[in-house]
């Protein structure tokens, strides 16, 4: 798995995430799912991604 497969299988698994969370706790966990969708597009923008750090740093290759 590549640092790119890792951040991508994360983005998805915590967008899931929040969206059980919507539908099972509180509507106000779309901010979470906002603050997600923040950060991609962010990442993008910038080129800077934490996730990317942290799995470079457990070993992942590029």
């Amino acid at each position: 798995m590549t640092i790119n497969d890792a951040v991508r299988a994360l983005a998805g698994t915590m967008i899931l995430i929040s969206v059980a969370l919507v539908y099972f706790v509180s509507p106000w966990f779309l901010l979470f799912t906002a603050f997600i969708g923040l950060n991609l597009l962010q990442s993008a923008v910038t080129g800077f991604c934490p996730p990317s750090i942290v799995f470079r740093r457990l070993g992942l290759k590029d």
